[in-house]
């Protein structure tokens, strides 16, 4: 872009740096929701659980479903984005 065309959108520049923080926000929230990390943690943090006799089994089988659910959820996202 030369010196007229910069000169020129110099009054939208302010909404381009809006713009361009607010995709850096929802960047690192999609990063943040699809870190599969955390979720292996909570099924790590449940199997504890149910070994320490602190959750019977069907709330260990429902929340497990879901944390599964949740991470493949997570690895289907990542399969798709080319990851």
């Amino acid at each position: 872009m030369g010196l007229l065309g910069q000169i020129a959108t110099l009054p939208i520049a302010p909404v381009r740096g809006i713009v361009w923080v607010m995709e850096r926000v929802v960047e690192a929230a999609e990063n943040e929701y699809y870190d599969p990390a955390p979720v292996e943690q909570q099924l790590a943090a449940l199997e504890r659980q149910l070994l320490a006799g602190e959750i019977d089994e069907e709330t260990f089988d429902r929340r497990e479903d879901e944390l599964l659910d949740r991470l493949e959820e997570i690895r289907a996202h990542i399969r798709g984005a080319g990851g």
